[in-house]
């Protein structure tokens, strides 16, 4: 699977030659031109890596690194500036940014830092693989003993409820139709309706959300399915 990368930049010559290079690298590219679309972009998506520009209009660049990681989301940021001014560089990788680049730059230095931040970056599509544990908010999830924690107190789940629950977190930041779902977590010679989905659902949400009328975690997106999202 490709590594996907946002690139937030206002330069159209720039976007340009970096999504080509990037793609030719093999990656993922997706590229918004200010801060306030990279925040609904992040919101709406899970990156392997985040491109931030400094100079953006609406909100700088700085502005969206301390937003994101305040969002408690550990995606790598290498910042983009064309200052050259110790301070910039500084407040940035204080606000959360991982690396920072100084415009102009040479592309085989960028795509080397691209690289040693996705190496050590942990996988945004094997959470589970890679841990025993996974919380957001109050809830805390354990896949070795399949509890769920909430506010420090067990949550009673049914096998189904904390199986669909694992998937969701499995593919987090991905819209998931029921059909997916049905295959996924009841098996494909289940027979069950979609409506079974939507109702396991309600039932989870119920358990795991802090207003299970407006979720904050498990999004319905109407005639399209379902996504799991750990802020909103």
């Amino acid at each position: 699977m490709k590594r996907r990368i946002l690139l937030v930049e206002d330069e159209p010559g720039l976007v340009m030659t970096l999504t080509d290079r990037l793609s030719k690298e093999e990656y993922a590219v997706d590229s918004v031109c200010n801060g306030r679309a990279a925040l609904d972009k992040i919101a709406g998506a899970v990156f392997d890596l985040i491109l931030l520009d400094i100079m953006l209009p609406y909100s700088s660049g700085l502005e969206v690194c301390q937003d994101v990681r305040r969002r408690g989301v550990k995606t790598p940021i290498l910042m983009l500036t064309a200052k050259s001014q110790v301070v910039d560089k500084v407040i940035g990788l204080k606000l959360g940014a991982d690396d920072y680049l100084t415009k102009p730059f040479e592309m085989i230095e960028l795509l080397a830092r691209v690289e040693a931040l996705l190496r050590r970056a942990a996988p945004t599509d094997n959470i589970v693989a890679s841990n025993d544990k996974f919380q957001f908010g109050d809830v805390l999830v354990n896949f070795r003993t399949t509890e769920v924690i909430r506010g420090g107190k067990p949550v009673k789940v049914s096998a189904r409820e904390f199986k669909l629950l694992r998937y969701f977190i499995e593919n987090i930041g991905t819209t998931i139709s029921r059909e997916e779902l049905l295959n996924a977590v009841w098996g494909y010679n289940a027979m069950v309706f979609t409506r079974t989905v939507d109702v396991h659902v309600a039932w989870l949400r119920q358990k795991i959300e802090p207003d299970p009328r407006h979720p904050r975690y498990i999004h319905t997106l109407y005639g399209h399915g379902y996504r799991f999202m750990t802020y909103s």
